[in-house]
């Protein structure tokens, strides 16, 4: 991708542009008239000074150097006019305007390449979230998937938010998750967890030796002898909340293990219930810390169901009044007793999730709806 096209890409359309660049051109038209117009005790220079100050905010430099041009230009005009060149008033005049087109010229110049920089770095961010974090297919197998990641932050393409899933001889096994932090490291312990998921998905026969696998490898990354320095200290801090689940084809139902995720929402015969396993497991990088528990526990799941695997930063927005999204009690509202698909679902919990936190997000979220779909897979 070519640096013109990142600032097509990322600066504005080329019909607004130039519509904003009618009001300087305009400015200088306007006061260069009054100007000559004016009694000779009035002097309106210095308001040519905002032509290219204001072109600056939107424009590149050549743009903003042409504009700062005919502004000189247009007080030259001035200056014969009414008096001459060398008059000292106007003399002045001239010399300050030049100069201050140059100071906003340059500004416009460091401008464009921190945006054209910021561009490039929101490029790469996005081609490493496609390949950390794989769309998942709209259909695999018996089930209809729908997904949604909203960050953050604003320029972010990147988190800690996770999910993944993977087709297998007898079904299908998903996994979504939280890594504990932000930032690069955060990045890279999701891309870990990811490549183990779908390396050993398919091969691992037992889903509770699934997650024994995942724990290994988290385990093993934290008592890495080569990790940076500070890191032993804050082994006991880092971890990774997932829910993990095994959906059988020939059996309405799916089996889940928890290990401190958010528990799965099901949707289905007019209800939404929490999927809440009776022994959770501890979150992946702490089993040294806690008993576990990898017995995975058995749910209904019907043709039609919609299970929706959600993150804490979904439940964890608040409004402006500090209160917590209530999920479950804005599902049963969005569903009403319809039936709905998962993109459709989605959606709309979208929607409403950014309209109750005012449009941004305390922390990065994310949304995998699985729905049943019915007849033979």
């Amino acid at each position: 991708m070519t640096p013109r096209r990142l600032r097509a890409d990322h600066h504005l359309p080329e019909e607004p542009r130039r519509f904003l660049l009618v009001a300087p051109i305009l400015l200088i038209a306007v006061v260069t008239a009054v100007d000559i117009l004016a009694p000779p005790s009035v002097h309106l220079g210095p308001f040519l000074v905002a032509a290219p100050a204001v072109t600056a905010s939107f424009a590149g430099p050549r743009t903003t150097a042409c504009v700062g041009a005919l502004a000189v230009l247009a007080q030259v005009m001035v200056a014969m006019v009414r008096t001459t060149l060398v008059d000292l008033n106007h003399a002045f005049q001239i010399i300050a305007l030049i100069l201050i087109s140059a100071i906003v010229t340059l500004f416009a110049y460091w401008r464009e390449r921190r945006e054209d920089e910021m561009t490039r770095l929101r490029s790469v961010a996005k081609s490493a979230q496609g390949v950390v974090l794989r769309p998942l297919p709209h259909q695999i197998g018996p089930l209809r998937i729908a997904s949604v990641y909203l960050s953050a932050e604003r320029e972010a393409q990147l988190g800690g938010d996770l999910y993944a899933a993977a087709r297998t001889a007898l079904g299908t096994r998903i996994v979504i998750g939280d890594v504990r932090g932000k930032g690069l490291e955060a990045v890279g312990d999701a891309a870990l967890l990811l490549g183990a998921f779908r390396g050993a998905a398919h091969r691992q026969a037992d889903l509770a030796e699934l997650v024994a696998f995942l724990e290994g490898t988290v385990s093993s990354d934290l008592d890495d002898p080569v990790a940076p320095e500070d890191k032993p200290d804050d082994l006991g801090e880092a971890f990774i909340t997932a829910a993990v689940l095994d959906v059988p084809n020939d059996e309405s139902a799916l089996y889940l293990i928890n290990c401190g995720h958010p528990p799965p929402l099901l949707v289905g015969g007019g209800r939404v219930r929490l999927l809440e396993v009776s022994r959770p497991a501890p979150p992946l990088g702490l089993t040294e810390f806690v008993d576990t528990d990898l017995s995975p526990q058995r749910f209904a799941f019907e043709a039609g169901d919609i299970v929706l695997l959600y993150t804490d930063g979904v439940i964890e927005a608040r409004d402006g009044h500090g209160t917590f999204y209530p999920l479950t009690e804005r599902m049963e509202r969005l569903v009403g007793g319809r039936v709905v698909g998962p993109e459709a679902l989605l959606s709309r919990l979208r929607e409403d999730l950014l309209r109750h936190a005012g449009g941004h997000l305390g922390d990065d979220a994310a949304m995998v709806a699985i729905q049943r779909l019915p007849g033979p897979s």
